[in-house]
């Protein structure tokens, strides 16, 4: 023991003389010979594909009953135009195309942004345009000029290990690309309430309020997630951070890419865990998978010829760990996609192969009600959250319904000022009112009036 401390102390005074030593103040390039471990270089390659977000959201004020007499405003001299309020906020982004000024970044980053700002590395400011978002991945993409920029490459996400180092950068409180380290906790993370699909990679590299939508990556340099959120109990980081993976954050990109939303299918079928209670009073052993409670009648798992009690396995020969990874997978895939199952049947192997459904298959087209709504889908009404609507399906970019307002998942309530009990409603409402004047639909929470000049 001795001789070891000895040997310590010895090797440690030509490094601590060159600490102290004014014209030696930083750490050498090597010591006795061996370099000295450094991140530098590869952050220099990657840095310059992380940008800084910045949006500004407008916010319509509350206003007091008096203020909409028009003799108390004239008397006042308050302007008939309400005047909203501006919310800034701030977030991170990582470039992923640099030919096509791809942007990744965060749903929550963007959300209802009147006006979204790229930094980049190099100082420079631009315009963004937001091509789509989905918030139940919580993944945006946006698009830049595309001058002079750097990607970031994209790694194989399922190649990652619990242990592998990992290195978070974002834009932390405001500060301009910080760059902390740390390991992969664990992988698969899901059930946190976080968003509609999770499957989070877990690091205590640290991750604060404005990493959000910045990028997680290897010691190559490689993306291999995208920060998204923490767990503060306290308000604080404690250490456990979740990201995105890549491989979901790639295969929802390129569907808002192509579609300006992500078109997920049907399938029909509910699920739950296979506990170990389940598994052994099924006799089925120590497996993982998840089990079928109910199959929807003519839908695409019918067809398929699964049934109550039977086990998924495997899907698309990738293994299924439970419900919420069942979840997960399907909802990367696309409508019309062929998908093939291993499952558990009376404790035998069974091989099936369905089709994926497309859940507006009975939705009317636009153009048959107006071709001012053409490019939308309308479905029958709805009376589920309370207030009768005509649920929207898909609404392709740049369509007349697009133009309109319309967007994917909204619920169509008025047009022109009437209630629509049907979409045939609204065919004979924009004849007689020879034209498209308003149209009031059901955001999420929100209840908007979309109004036409």
């Amino acid at each position: 023991m001795y001789s070891i401390r000895f040997f310590i102390r010895w090797w440690l005074w030509p490094l601590l003389f060159c600490l102290i030593t004014p014209a030696r103040a930083a750490l050498p390039p090597s010591v006795d010979g061996q370099p000295v471990p450094t991140l530098a270089p590869m952050l220099e390659r990657v840095l310059p594909a992380v940008v800084n977000i910045s949006t500004v959201t407008r916010i319509e004020t509350a206003e007091h009953p008096l203020l909409r007499d028009p003799f108390f405003r004239h008397f006042f001299a308050i302007p008939n135009q309400r005047q909203p309020r501006e919310n800034s906020s701030l977030g991170s982004g990582i470039i992923v195309d640099a030919k096509r000024g791809l942007v990744l970044s965060n749903h929550h980053v963007i959300a209802k942004a009147a006006a979204i700002r790229v930094t980049l590395h190099d100082g420079r400011t631009l315009e963004a345009t937001l091509i789509g978002s989905d918030p139940e991945t919580d993944i945006a993409v946006l698009r830049i000029p595309t001058e002079h920029l750097t990607a970031l490459p994209l790694a194989d996400s399922e190649q990652l290990r619990v242990g592998d180092f990992v290195v978070a950068i974002g834009n932390p409180f405001g500060l301009r690309q910080t760059v902390t380290s740390g390991i992969v906790s664990g992988l698969g993370r899901t059930g946190l309430g976080i968003e509609g699909y999770e499957n989070f990679i877990q690091t205590d590299a640290s991750i604060n309020p404005g990493n959000s939508g910045g990028p997680l990556v290897n010691l190559r340099g490689e993306l291999v997630g995208m920060n998204t959120a923490i767990l503060a109990p306290g308000g604080g980081n404690i250490g456990i951070g979740f990201a995105i993976p890549t491989n979901m954050a790639r295969a929802i990109l390129e569907q808002l890419v192509e579609f300006g939303a992500v078109r997920r299918g049907l399938f029909g079928v509910a699920v739950q865990d296979l506990t170990d209670e389940l598994a052994g009073a099924l006799r089925l052993g120590n497996l993982e998978g998840a089990l079928i409670t109910t199959v929807e009648r003519g839908s695409a798992a019918d067809e398929a010829g699964l049934r109550p009690s039977d086990v998924i396995l495997k899907l698309n020969d990738k293994p299924v760990r439970g419900a919420s990874d069942l979840r997960n997978q399907f909802g990367l895939l696309r409508v019309g996609e062929v998908v093939k199952l291993e499952i558990l049947r009376d404790g035998k192997p069974r091989r099936l192969s369905g089709r994926v459904a497309d859940p507006y298959r009975h939705y009317i087209a636009g153009e048959r009600l107006s071709p001012m709504l053409a490019g939308a889908l309308f479905g029958e009404l709805d009376t589920s959250s309370g207030i009768p609507a005509i649920p929207i399906g898909t609404v392709d970019p740049d369509s007349p319904a697009w133009l309109a307002g319309l967007r994917e998942g909204d619920r169509l309530v008025q047009v022109n000022g009437q209630r629509v009990g049907d979409p045939r409603d609204i065919a004979q409402i924009l004849r007689a009112s020879k034209g498209l004047y308003s149209l009031r639909i059901q955001r999420g929470d929100d209840l908007l009036l979309l109004s036409r000049n």
